[in-house]
């Protein structure tokens, strides 16, 4: 699919517009509008339909969407229609919540490897997997076509993951580490700081 330069901030609300049609479906509900989108999600219809319109015309005017084709095609449009296996590093307590997380062992983004460098930790079963040694992270990222890493480990050690991960071949990070990651222009970075977010969040209580 050819597509225009797509700004980072469209990709980021796609995501939001696949939960909520999900739902919808769940809920067995077949057809919605932009305005229902937008009310329910307190967002701008317009917006709506301007990100979405990026990819093609997918509504039909005086109908609304398809909530099940438009499910489909958010998934192509991410590239969620086909399997993309995921390495977690650090076998901690996050580490641990995130591989038993029931959306990571359903979806098309799948955790297939969890690593640690502590011998205590290797051998760990979490789940049906059982925790490798660091050292075997190339290995298992060309044997397992892996193309996303998430990495919990503590900030200190981050950035050799990090770096561990892309001469590995890994093409995304998703980092929980508090720390900025330095990486090739090319490899995609999500921080997702929780600490961070609370802090923010307690300017607005009084």
């Amino acid at each position: 699919m050819k597509t225009p330069k797509i700004s980072e901030a469209v990709i980021r609300r796609l995501p939001v517009y696949l939960r909520y049609l999900q739902y919808l479906r769940e809920m067995n509900i077949t057809t919605v509008s932009s305005h229902e989108l937008g009310q329910n999600l307190d967002m701008n219809p317009a917006q709506i339909r301007k990100d979405l319109a990026y990819f093609g015309e997918f509504g039909r005017k005086g109908i609304g969407y398809d909530v099940q084709y438009l499910i489909e095609k958010i998934k192509q449009i991410l590239k969620l229609d086909r399997r993309l296996n995921v390495a977690l590093v650090g076998a901690g307590n996050l580490g641990t919540a995130l591989s038993n997380y029931r959306r990571f062992t359903n979806e098309k983004l799948k955790i297939v490897g969890i690593f640690d460098k502590f011998s205590e930790k290797i051998g760990k079963k979490i789940g049906p997997l059982q925790v490798q040694s660091l050292d075997k992270l190339s290995e298992m990222v060309k044997e397992l076509d892996i193309k996303i890493g998430i990495i919990t480990v503590p900030a200190s050690e981050a950035q050799s993951v990090a770096d561990l991960m892309i001469r590995s071949g890994i093409k995304g990070i998703l980092n929980f580490a508090p720390v900025i990651l330095k990486v090739p222009p090319e490899i995609p970075v999500r921080n997702a700081d929780v600490t961070t977010e609370l802090e923010s969040l307690a300017y607005y209580i009084e």
